[in-house]
């Protein structure tokens, strides 16, 4: 009796920060589940907050009558994140299923992209002023981009102690763009502009355009920013696996098993940052505010770039298509789709926005390396 009563000791050493805990991680597997908001990833990591959140949870590493025992999780963390090799796979499974066409048929598109990192280097230096220091700073910015593995690998780079708190922050965001965006867009829009069509010139893109663009993009990007290589090569990379037309079964790979294993593997492997003793302070809290400013700023900054432009244009350009220079692709692009359609169901939009989507994907990569770049580890 005595020893099944020892069974149940564990239970004394339940706090209620580990419940806390218990209770995002179901929130989470409730929006990944009922609402499908990025159930791959807010899955995978509802469960694994739950998982290292036991007391004495053998998926961590724990130091028990001295011995220390290390967690899988941990290992896994150590050999697939902080040395960035899951997010550089990562990498080459999204650039395989990007599509550049859009963009390449309407190269200027390149512009909102670029506008739409705005929200990064604000809350940047609105962080500082808050007391964190330039490296969390930038891993606290880089969120705006609402691009989880790029957040993951700044963050990690800087070594952030705040680095549990960022990747919540950048997955959430990510999965909620269909609900933050739409009134941040009309916030800063009239119905009028909401309702401006645009011609879409197709016009076909050669499959040569198709290869030298993600060579010619690594090339420009490395000699600007060297510390974006990493990133921006591997994206290009699949890509041109994707392009090339002698690769169909690697860029199936790529765009399928690769990237659904690495998926799998980063949602858990980043729980184990979930713990509660790093995760339930004030600052956490912060951080997540301060990713929604980043976020939110970032849209705002692709819309009002828009209208700048109008003032000089005699074809006016729909300002929402803006919003889709952050890196939630194709989610933002469907969102402003959606818009349009609902201000006047003749107004479609879907490939204007996801040629700045597909830009707005490049442009957080690269924005991601320049901090890398500018601001010493």
């Amino acid at each position: 009796m005595e020893e099944i009563l020892g069974l149940f000791s564990n239970v004394g050493n339940i706090t209620w920060q580990m419940m806390v805990m218990w209770l995002i991680g179901g929130v989470m597997i409730y929006l990944g589940i009922v609402k499908k908001m990025e159930p791959t990833l807010l899955v995978p990591m509802g469960f694994g907050a739950i998982l290292v959140n036991l007391p004495m949870s053998g998926a961590v590493t724990q130091v028990i009558d001295g011995v220390t025992e290390n967690g899988p999780l941990d290992i896994l963390f150590s050999s697939g994140i902080s040395n960035e090799l899951f997010l550089l796979i990562l990498f080459i499974g999204i650039g395989a299923m990007i599509d550049f066409t859009p963009l390449l048929a309407c190269p200027q598109m390149m512009l909102f992209g670029a506008a739409a990192q705005f929200g990064i280097f604000f809350t940047l230096s609105l962080s500082t002023l808050f007391g964190f220091s330039l490296q969390d700073a930038a891993s606290v910015g880089i969120i705006g981009a609402a691009d989880g593995p790029t957040s993951i690998f700044v963050a990690d780079y800087f070594n952030s102690k705040y680095l549990g708190a960022i990747i919540v922050a950048a997955y959430s965001y990510m999965a909620l763009v269909p609900i933050i965006q739409p009134p941040v867009i009309k916030l800063v829009t009239t119905r009028k502009e909401r309702g401006i069509h645009m011609e879409y010139n197709a016009h076909s893109v050669s499959k040569t355009a198709k290869i030298l663009f993600p060579i010619c993009i690594t090339i420009i990007a490395g000699l600007i920013a060297p510390r974006s290589v990493a990133l921006v090569g591997f994206l290009m990379f699949g890509n041109i696996i994707r392009e090339c037309g002698v690769l169909d079964s690697l860029s199936d790979t790529a765009q399928h098993s690769l990237a659904n294993i690495i998926t799998l593997l980063l949602g858990i492997t980043v729980a184990s940052q979930m713990r509660a003793e790093y995760f339930l302070n004030v600052r956490t809290l912060f951080i997540l505010a301060l990713g929604l400013v980043a976020f939110v700023f970032d849209t705002v900054g692709g819309v009002l770039f828009a209208k700048f432009l109008n003032l000089f244009r005699k074809n006016k350009l729909n300002p929402m298509i803006g919003a889709c220079g952050i890196s939630a692709f194709p989610m933002s692009a469907r969102v402003i789709t959606q818009m349009g359609l609902k201000e006047d169901p003749s107004n479609v939009l879907i490939m204007q926005a996801t040629g700045v989507n597909v830009s707005g994907q490049i442009a957080s990569v690269i924005a991601g390396g320049l901090l890398l770049q500018l601001i010493a580890r």
